[in-house]
């Protein structure tokens, strides 16, 4: 019978577990975003709270506000351009308006490939109707899923702005807020070691997300307003690239060079506006030279191929946002795995000293 009681009463704990996370589940990634806002930017809320005289409240209203003006609006204008832009494109496509430039001759010199590429750009800009329509079966509902992925970049956003409002709630009961998952934490893995994991919780959330993540995004909305001041077409996918770029530790040079020598080919521009839009593109190029000092100096010992891997991951499941989640979740996993790899007590134990006889006898 007390056999039957545990089980019963295991059952009951399973099924409260389970409903909790049915009601909960459509708000994890909003919560887990707000998380590691709060946690990235509390120590920023502790200095700006110390100057105002220890009022919490206010220095994170003050925090939710500077971030939705910074980092919120030019985000959601990017992804509105980014937005409009895959629409436009599957619009146009759809329609048989779209026009192909003609391809240059040296196209069919290029090794290998080259007079396959030739041959497929020339009907795409003699003929693109007939080369759509031959490729219709291989591409499937493939508009229709680009425009239900521009869609869903509302959501994202809206997801985006209410994490930030969260996160100030947290930052202002920050203190409450740290001693109650320090406790979990003690629970969990014991009193000795509760500390320890939240310190490297902390240490990694923050490494991440102000060290690459942080970058690459500041990079990324300072090269796209950029080039919607610049006027340049697909601005908003020009700089998602950025952003894939900057978090794979590569130069976003690799965007803004083709987009500077456009600028001087194209006869929209003068001599002046290609000369200014060439030293801004330049300078927020190589944004991330200045600003990796700044923020990367706390070390981020997660390898980048991770955090690369835990981006594309998120990315591909959970859209914009999950690309930052997944980079920081996958990187905190890898951490908190490397920890308990090194401290094995089976290796970390003194091996015990030889019995007096073999020490005389040696």
């Amino acid at each position: 019978m007390r056999l039957i009681d545990v089980f019963i009463r295991a059952c009951l704990i399973l099924a409260l577990a389970i409903l909790c996370y049915d009601i909960f589940s459509p708000f994890v990634s909003l919560m887990a975003w707000a998380l590691i806002l709060a946690v990235s930017l509390y120590p920023l809320h502790v200095m700006l709270a110390r100057r105002l005289g220890g009022r919490d409240g206010l220095a994170a209203i003050l925090i939710v506000l500077l971030g939705l003006v910074l980092i919120a609006a030019p985000t959601a204008v990017l992804a509105m351009a980014l937005a409009e832009s895959v629409q436009g494109f599957v619009e146009r496509i759809a329609d048989h308006s779209l026009q192909v430039p003609e391809p240059p001759a040296s196209v069919a010199a290029w090794p290998v490939v080259g007079a396959k590429v030739h041959a497929l750009w020339s009907q795409a800009h003699t003929d693109l109707k007939s080369l759509v329509l031959a490729v219709q079966p291989h591409l499937g509902d493939l508009p229709k899923k680009a425009l239900g992925a521009v869609a869903a970049l509302g959501g994202t956003l809206l997801l985006f702005l209410f994490a930030f409002v969260i996160a100030g709630i947290m930052m202002a009961w920050g203190r409450s807020g740290a001693a109650g998952i320090r406790r979990v934490f003690d629970r969990i893995v014991g009193a000795d070691r509760g500390e320890q994991l939240t310190r490297l919780c902390t240490s990694t959330i923050r490494a991440v997300m102000q060290g690459v993540l942080g970058v690459a995004l500041i990079q990324a909305i300072a090269v796209g307003l950029l080039l919607l001041f610049a006027g340049i077409p697909f601005a908003g996918v020009l700089a998602a690239i950025v952003l894939v770029l900057a978090i794979a530790q590569l130069p976003a040079l690799i965007v803004t060079l083709p987009v500077i020598v456009y600028i001087w080919w194209s006869p929209s521009y003068g001599t002046g506006a290609a000369v200014m839009h060439t030293v801004l593109l330049a300078l927020a190029g190589t944004l991330d030279n200045i600003l990796k000092p700044l923020l990367l100096g706390r070390g981020v010992e997660a390898p980048m191929p991770v955090i690369l891997i835990g981006a594309l991951g998120g990315m591909a499941s959970n859209g914009i946002l999950g690309m930052f989640l997944g980079a920081t979740f996958l990187a905190l996993g890898y951490q908190i795995f490397m920890s308990w790899v090194k401290t094995n007590p089976d290796v970390d134990q003194v091996p015990p000293e030889p019995p007096a006889l073999e020490q005389e006898a040696s």
